[in-house]
């Protein structure tokens, strides 16, 4: 049974190629042109499976697949126990912020303790943000199209990723809290490396001299 490495499709899946290329493992098929989830490499010991960024520390965790390759705000979200986390891969880099739209006065919101509404993904990671500040919030779970949620009054502020920040810019909002720095981290199913030690180790090693 070959090694079983489990990423998504996009950023991930784009930035991991080179890490595996510079140890001469090549992905045999293009997940935007090819419908296959289980994608062969040019090792008969190693295949990548394709799920989706939130499912990569599940399928890790109850051996879908030995390894993966996960965000950490997906990692904090999932909740980390149960996974080795060997390594910061330091691919797919962005930030999570709290933004508010522009005529929002965030800093006064907070000073006076009022109640604020926030949409996020990531609830584990904004109840923590807000709890540490002492911030009184309802958090509203959206699944997408975060920016929307001050433009038409549904909140006052987001926690979201942000990578260059021109989505904000482009729907009048602006960063007004850092809350962490997010990069992707390699998983590791604890099982798969005690029992299939030598062909994880070699996997991880692989990935550690990538990104030495």
């Amino acid at each position: 049974m070959p090694i079983t490495l489990a990423l998504s499709k996009g950023r991930i899946f784009d930035d991991t190629l080179p890490l595996l290329a510079s140890a001469g493992i090549t992905v045999l098929d293009d997940p935007e042109k090819s419908r296959k989830l289980i994608l062969a490499t040019n090792r008969p010991d190693l295949r990548v499976v394709l799920v989706r960024a939130s499912d990569v520390p599940t399928y890790v965790q109850y051996g879908g697949a030995d390894l993966g390759v996960a965000g950490k705000d997906v990692l904090i979200e999932h909740g980390e126990d149960g996974l080795y986390q060997p390594l910061d891969l330091k691919i797919a880099r962005c930030r999570m912020s709290v933004a508010v739209r522009a005529d929002f006065d965030y800093a006064s919101a907070v000073r006076q303790g009022s109640r604020i509404r926030v949409a996020t993904k990531y609830t584990q990671i904004a109840r923590q943000h807000f709890a540490d500040k002492g911030v009184h919030v309802d958090l509203i779970k959206l699944y997408g199209s975060m920016e929307l949620a001050p433009l038409t009054g549904l909140a006052d502020a987001i926690v979201d990723l942000v990578s260059t920040g021109s989505t904000l810019k482009a729907n009048n909002l602006v960063e007004v809290e850092h809350i962490m720095d997010i990069s992707s981290r390699l998983v590791v199913n604890q099982a798969a490396l005690k029992l299939r030690r030598e062909p994880v180790r070699a996997l991880i090693d692989v990935f550690a001299k990538a990104v030495s």
